[in-house]
């Protein structure tokens, strides 16, 4: 079976559950379908939260995860410490420390939801 029937196996499932939101869980393979999400979605007037600003960038209503930028950033630094030498299970775990905050507007007037603009003053970014 494809990646696009499971999804819209799914959003069939979820129609008949009679949802009235979406939230997309951290996984490769939705990722890899992101843009299928968001427009089925749409179609079917599910406002989403999602764990990935892709998913807004292609249509999703919010996102709230940890920076792309500041997590390579990070990584950058230890195979910075690795190829100078440092023994990577010395190393300690770290945590993501920067999240951000994404909101299409387009998608929630499409969906009739209006953003409270205390919400907006907190967004990392408003696709408008």
């Amino acid at each position: 079976m494809s990646d696009d029937v499971s999804v819209e196996n799914a959003f069939d499932a979820i129609k008949q559950a009679s949802a009235q939101a979406l939230i997309v869980l951290t996984d490769a393979i939705l990722y890899s379908q992101r843009n299928k999400i968001a427009s089925l979605a749409a179609a079917n007037k599910l406002p989403g939260m999602y764990h990935a600003r892709g998913f807004v960038e292609s249509g999703g209503l919010i996102s709230y995860a940890p920076s792309d930028t500041d997590l390579f950033r990070r990584a950058a630094t230890y195979v910075d410490k690795i190829l100078k030498g440092a023994n990577p299970g010395d190393l300690p775990i770290e945590q993501p420390t920067k999240f951000e905050l994404v909101i299409n507007l387009k998608t929630a007037k499409a969906l009739g939801l209006t953003i409270p603009s205390s919400l907006l003053a907190t967004a990392d970014e408003v696709i408008e």
